[in-house]
């Protein structure tokens, strides 16, 4: 049992370190598993600021905008990834939609049980 989560740990390790390192995409996830894009909290203002802008060119970002449910929390962070996820779930969630420059990644866990 204690072998079997070892091996678990090192293959969420290996995982991260796929995805964070650049080489995401030759990573295959498991059929199925649900997945999001966020962006890497490494990320710089003006970059994620552009993500933001594509992303919304390219998918409906009204959920964004105040008064509406995903406004909050208010951060660049927040919006951008937000933004970033329906861009990559709208685009079939393979991981080269989930790029955005080797600023993004993609994540197991829900996001929006989190913040920012």
């Amino acid at each position: 049992m204690k072998m079997a989560i070892n091996g678990m740990c090192f293959s969420m390790v290996l995982f991260l370190l796929c995805f964070t390192s650049g080489i995401g995409n030759t990573v295959q996830l498991v059929q199925g598993e649900k997945t999001w894009c966020i962006a890497k909290p490494s990320t710089d203002q003006a970059t994620l600021l552009g993500n933001l802008n594509y992303a919304c060119s390219q998918v409906d970002c009204s959920v964004l905008q105040r008064g509406k449910p995903c406004f909050n929390p208010d951060n660049l962070i927040s919006h951008a990834s937000l933004a970033m996820n329906l861009y990559y779930q709208s685009r079939g969630r393979n991981a080269w939609n989930c790029n955005f420059k080797n600023s993004a990644i993609v994540v197991l866990t829900d996001p929006s049980k989190s913040s920012f």
